[in-house]
């Protein structure tokens, strides 16, 4: 019998990978769309739970226009707050296990060093606020709950900076990117591959088992946004890649503030699920072969 799995997302980049890849995997997996599911009524999303009854939940949908949230904290908190909780208070009277994803926007960079999950939190924004206050509320309604902060998501589907950079390298436009603020890239795909893989187990574990509670993933190798952005034109562009200059976080301001490293650390989730996350520039290459296929239209034929 397949495991049974509803997830809350279907356009992001992780809801994506999540659906391309699970059919590889031994699951039935439904993705609800924001129509079918709005996280802005929390308790009418936590109703597809009762009514589905299934092994695990996937929350992969959350309120993430991080300078919009500024203007709009009740929504913000709404969505990435008060859903979070409801569903997993829901998960844990239908039995099943939660995957709930957030965000190192939850640390203020300022350790000067990698964060741990046992490290205080000072969020810098509304959207670092509200997910911090999901995370806390969905461990707390929901014992068998896996809570993964992740950073820096890429990928070949959606909005992104990888896609970002490239538009703008093919415009001619100047390429300035900030070069004082640091973490680690995530790849959708292999955060998918991780979750896709851990599902039996977060399925059958009882709560306590160490499976449940907070973790980091991101893949391996720190590094600042413009050393990224550079990286992702040389790799795409080869010897005819255009500069990315340096510029400071103040010359570029924004309604909400970042974290200046919020270099996550993935050792308890390595110990933990023994699970070696890949370094950076791998993904970072399937995502720009990816983005070089020819896309097709509905008869087959390529499209510029």
């Amino acid at each position: 019998m397949s495991l049974k799995i509803l997830q809350y997302g279907a356009s992001g980049q992780l809801a994506r990978e999540l659906v391309r890849q699970a059919p590889g995997h031994a699951v039935e997996l439904t993705a609800l769309s924001r129509a079918e599911a709005d996280l802005s009524d929390p308790e009418a999303a936590a109703r597809h739970v009762r009514a589905a009854r299934p092994d695990l939940v996937i929350l992969a949908a959350a309120y993430t226009a991080v300078d919009q949230a500024e203007s709009e904290p009740g929504l913000a908190h709404e969505i990435n707050g008060e859903a979070p909780a409801a569903i997993a208070a829901a998960c844990a009277a239908a039995g099943a296990a939660l995957v709930h994803i957030s965000t190192d926007y939850v640390f203020d960079g300022r350790k000067g060093a990698p964060y741990v999950e046992a490290d205080p939190t000072n969020p810098l924004s509304v959207y670092g606020a509200s997910k911090l206050s999901g995370e806390r509320m969905a461990l707390a309604a929901c014992p068998r709950s896996l809570v993964l902060r992740t950073s820096w998501v890429v990928s070949a589907h959606g909005k992104n900076f990888v896609k970002t950079m490239l538009r703008l390298a093919r415009e001619g436009q100047p390429l300035r990117v900030v070069d004082d603020q640091f973490g680690r890239p995530t790849a959708a795909a292999d955060l998918a591959a991780f979750v896709l893989a851990q599902a039996p187990r977060l399925a059958r574990a009882e709560a306590g088992d160490p499976a449940f509670g907070l973790f980091h993933f991101a893949n391996a190798g720190e590094t600042s946004w413009r050393e990224f952005a550079q990286a992702v034109l040389e790799m795409a562009m080869n010897g005819e890649a255009p500069r990315v200059d340096p510029i400071a976080t103040a010359d570029r301001p924004a309604p909400a503030r970042r974290p200046a490293r919020g270099t996550l650390d993935t050792g308890k989730l390595e110990r933990t699920f023994d699970w070696r996350p890949r370094p950076w520039r791998e993904p970072l290459a399937e995502i720009l072969v990816e983005l070089a296929r020819p896309t097709l239209s509905s008869n087959g034929a390529p499209v510029a």
